[in-house]
């Protein structure tokens, strides 16, 4: 099947950016950093998986040490303020260094996520106890960073189902990152459920949050190239992150196009410090042929 005729691969213009296909590698946690600076074989690894036109996200950095979340102390208005500065600088940093925008990692138990779960103990009522408060500082930095670089170069990553009442959370952040312009939002899926049949699947929720959002919506969560293809046919969603999949075949777009074999994934290697073994050595398309 020709590329023009596979959805994933149908081009797809996010604000200033011009895509040629809607397959995103998302961040993941890779712990291959020393003293969390980024090492030669990072550009190895995000080498292999770039393509002319995709959107690499890479693996996320602390703005700041507490912004990497638990152990978090009771946080002050003064503490609340410098997070936010700290944030600032990281972006200004991430440009100049020469990243085309930055997205604000509000997920997975970092910082801002604890603090929308209401988490984290602060003396500040702002921050604490309702659904507006809890989303505060996610909407405070989101803002500071789009002030600092322009909102059309800042996405942010959510995982709304990991709360009590994702949807009103999730259309609540819908809406709110939309008035600030936001270029995207970044939204996991549920975890997978065991369906009738026995079989794992991951239920498709985001459709309220997709459709409450002006800007591009990226779904992440046990896609495969099937139902990756349904999702932007029925307009589910702009664009799909593949994880694990990615990880495992740097050459995924092109292995979608053929209809390829896929590597599996080495999930004993996921979190080893080693810089090649799980990380740099998954096989190309025409070794894995």
């Amino acid at each position: 099947m020709e590329a023009n005729n596979i959805p994933l691969l149908s081009p797809y213009k996010m604000g200033r950016f011009n895509l040629s296909h809607r397959i995103v590698l998302p961040p993941m946690t890779r712990n291959r950093s020393y003293n969390n600076v980024p090492q030669p074989h990072a550009v190895e690894y995000y080498s292999q998986r770039t393509t002319h036109g995709g959107l690499v996200i890479s693996e996320s950095a602390a703005a700041c040490d507490i912004s990497l979340g638990a152990p978090v102390p009771q946080l002050t208005a003064d503490e609340i303020n410098s997070i936010i500065n700290d944030f600032k600088v990281a972006t200004r940093n991430a440009i100049e260094a020469g990243f085309d925008g930055v997205e604000v990692h509000s997920a997975n138990g970092y910082l801002i996520d604890l603090l929308i779960k209401d988490e984290v103990n602060n003396e500040i009522d702002q921050y604490t106890g309702s659904l507006e408060s809890s989303c505060r500082l996610a909407l405070e930095v989101t803002k500071a960073v789009a002030n600092e670089i322009g909102a059309d170069r800042v996405g942010i990553k959510l995982s709304p189902f990991e709360y009590p009442n994702p949807e009103t959370l999730g259309l609540y952040m819908a809406n709110e990152l939309s008035k600030l312009g936001t270029l995207y939002i970044h939204m996991t899926e549920p975890r997978m459920i065991k369906n009738e049949e026995g079989h794992y699947e991951t239920p498709r929720c985001l459709s309220p949050m997709r459709l409450s959002f002006k800007g591009t919506f990226i779904a992440s969560g046990g896609y495969n190239k099937s139902d990756g293809d349904k999702a932007i046919v029925e307009n589910y969603t702009d664009l799909i992150s593949f994880g694990r999949l990615f990880l495992a075949n740097p050459d995924l777009p092109k292995r979608f196009e053929a209809n390829a074999p896929l590597n599996k994934h080495k999930r004993n290697s996921f979190y080893i410090k080693d810089p090649v073994t799980g990380y740099t050595d998954y096989p190309f398309l025409q070794v894995a042929s």
